[in-house]
């Protein structure tokens, strides 16, 4: 019989957080897998828990995993945790979890910390809808298309943002989504130094082109103004695409621009715009 992966939450800042389930899962489990070991041996020392670990994140996750399961398959028990926050979550812990299922090992979460829920709790936006969107890629193309991907989502939307990157972040998505955008940024979030700042994305770009942003952050931005339904016809809004073109922009540019405020098919348009 096969052991159980447990997914164990662990602290985001305060280690009072830390749940007395998840003490007793790391004290029950024969091992546990790390992202890295010497930040959780600390974890380990404070609540007196001895057991053997080993490492398990995002550069050797194909071999650890392998490794991890077929101890899994052998009957023994793991407990996977973060640096902070639950595993499997924007995280390769997902890897592992696939990895058990596929092959029916049993996965158990312990619940804890998770810093987009926490963020979104505090944010005053809507929290009844919401895509969470972790990290943005550093790759300046790659993160414009994401952002662009995103410019009618009406849902609340959550990033996770290191310092260093806060402020070309803030500036990518005040120009994607428009200066008026509510934002909550949230920083430092269950620490000493805790704080969540609430004002539009214009407001924010100008805030921290002033202040040295510090910590780490969670974004959560509004999302779109929910758009009315269309009643222009493909012809209609082909002449609006072509009308733009006629104004310098590209066909490209004037399609998605007129889809996004019609709600037809980009495709669909962009066809008829060539045959015209």
């Amino acid at each position: 019989m096969s052991g159980t992966l447990y997914l164990v939450a662990t602290p985001i800042g305060n280690l009072g957080d830390f749940s007395p389930r998840a003490v007793e899962t790391l004290q029950s489990v024969d091992f546990i897998a790390a992202e890295d070991t010497r930040v959780s041996v600390k974890l380990l020392n404070h609540f007196e828990i001895k057991k053997p670990l080993v490492s398990y994140h995002s550069h050797n996750h194909v071999s650890a995993g392998q490794a991890i399961l077929e101890r899994l398959l052998g009957g023994e028990s793991c407990a996977l945790v973060t640096d902070a926050g639950t595993p499997a979550i924007s995280d390769p812990g997902e890897e592992l979890v696939r990895l058990c299922a596929q092959h029916d090992v049993e996965v158990l979460s312990i619940p804890g910390c998770c810093a987009a829920v926490n963020a979104l709790a505090v944010s005053g936006l809507p929290t009844g809808r919401f895509t969470f969107e972790g990290f943005l890629t550093v790759n300046r193309k790659s993160r414009r298309e994401h952002l662009e991907s995103l410019k009618t989502e009406e849902r609340t939307m959550i990033f996770h943002e290191a310092p260093h990157k806060l402020r070309t972040t803030l500036a990518d998505l005040r120009d994607t989504f428009g200066p008026d955008r509510q934002i909550a940024l949230c920083r430092e979030l269950t620490k000493l130094h805790e704080q969540t700042r609430r004002c539009t994305l214009a407001e924010a770009v100008d805030y921290y082109a002033e202040n040295e942003p510090k910590g780490e952050f969670v974004l959560v931005v509004a999302g779109a103004e929910k758009q009315e339904e269309t009643t222009l016809s493909l012809e209609e809004a082909v002449d609006l695409v072509l009308e733009r073109k006629a104004q310098g922009m590209r066909l490209k540019d004037a399609v998605r621009d007129v889809a996004a405020d019609t709600g037809l098919s980009k495709n669909e348009l962009y066809a008829a715009a060539l045959e015209r």
